[in-house]
């Protein structure tokens, strides 16, 4: 943890019994220049202890788009690091060369300059960013499940229909599920339908809840995983 002067946002986030979303996201408080150095200084000094770096969610006002930069230096030689941001801070992310990007499909339209919504787009959409820089990229569709992109070519990862009551914080479990998955020396594939999965079920839960291992694996069983030819 590192503590700053100001308080921290809070996030309002209004969610009906049909799964309808509304999210109400602070800005937060300006971070200075050395609030700044002191959370760079502790992720390094965390990095030996660690197998992933993932770097998620909104940068801070004061804190620079580079931020995101998914540098190795000072990582063990095998850690890995993912990028989950938008904007410039996603660009940056994206030109340094990170394991794993994983914009979901606003965030991917806005990198691209172009509104996404066919399967077409999605695909191409996956390809076009890994080209950018990305090793491999996730880009999550919500309850179309994710598309994959890596060196093996394309997949897409396919959901169960479910009666979402809250998706908000189902990217983050889907990225924390990918992770895990390869982590354990899964495949790129597997490991998509793990954090499908995982996201899946955790949408599937009132508020900010996270699916367990089991409620992730009844729905694993159930995901529909293709390669695109």
């Amino acid at each position: 943890m590192v503590p700053v002067q100001n308080e921290i946002r809070t996030n309002l986030t209004i969610t009906d019994k049909h799964g309808l979303t509304v999210n109400l996201n602070e800005t937060g408080p300006t971070l200075a220049k050395a609030e700044v150095a002191r959370v760079e200084r502790v992720v390094r000094d965390t990095l030996d202890h660690a197998s992933w770096l993932m770097m998620c969610g909104s940068i801070p006002p004061g804190v620079p788009p580079r931020f995101t930069e998914a540098d190795r230096d000072g990582a063990p030689q095998e850690s890995e690091n993912a990028v989950h941001a938008d904007g410039d801070a996603l660009r940056e992310g994206i030109a340094a060369r990170p394991t794993v990007v994983a914009p979901n499909q606003q965030e991917a339209g806005r990198l691209l300059g172009q509104t996404l919504l066919t399967r077409t787009h999605y695909l191409e959409a996956a390809e076009r960013i890994r080209q950018l820089g990305a090793e491999s990229v996730v880009l999550t569709l919500g309850s179309r499940g994710a598309v994959g992109a890596c060196a093996d070519g394309l997949i897409e990862a396919l959901p169960p229909r479910i009666d979402a009551v809250c998706p908000i914080g189902a990217g983050d479990a889907l990225m924390a599920a990918y992770a895990w998955a390869r982590e354990r020396r899964t495949s790129a594939a597997d490991a998509l339908r793990w954090g499908v999965a995982a996201g899946t079920a955790s949408a599937r839960l009132p508020g900010m809840s996270f699916a367990s291992l089991a409620q992730a694996r009844e729905i694993y069983r159930q995901v529909e995983v293709r390669r695109v030819e």
